[in-house]
């Protein structure tokens, strides 16, 4: 089954995060991955439990468009100098 573009929720708008927090390090991990944030990997990833470390809530594993996976550290990833890089989108 193909999916369009047309089956997600655009984002009504996107601005750039201004400081580092637990949902920016999250959304840095998704971004990473290839995906806009929880709500695209959830809708293209059908099915799919996003595994998250206990502890922090941060996102410990995620899958690729390719089938390939990237591991997360239960740390902090997203250093100050890749914050600025990080897109929130607004619903």
């Amino acid at each position: 089954m193909s999916y369009t573009t047309d089956n997600y929720s655009k984002p009504k708008s996107m601005s750039r995060a201004k400081g580092w927090t637990a949902d920016v390090e999250n959304l840095f991990r998704f971004q990473q991955a290839g995906y806009r944030d929880e709500m695209e990997y959830l809708q293209v990833k059908q099915g799919t439990l996003i595994d998250k470390w206990p502890e922090s809530g941060f996102v410990k594993k995620l899958q690729r468009r390719d089938n390939t996976f990237y591991y997360y550290s239960r740390k902090r990833e997203c250093e100050d100098r890749d914050v600025n890089k990080v897109k929130v989108y607004a619903y």
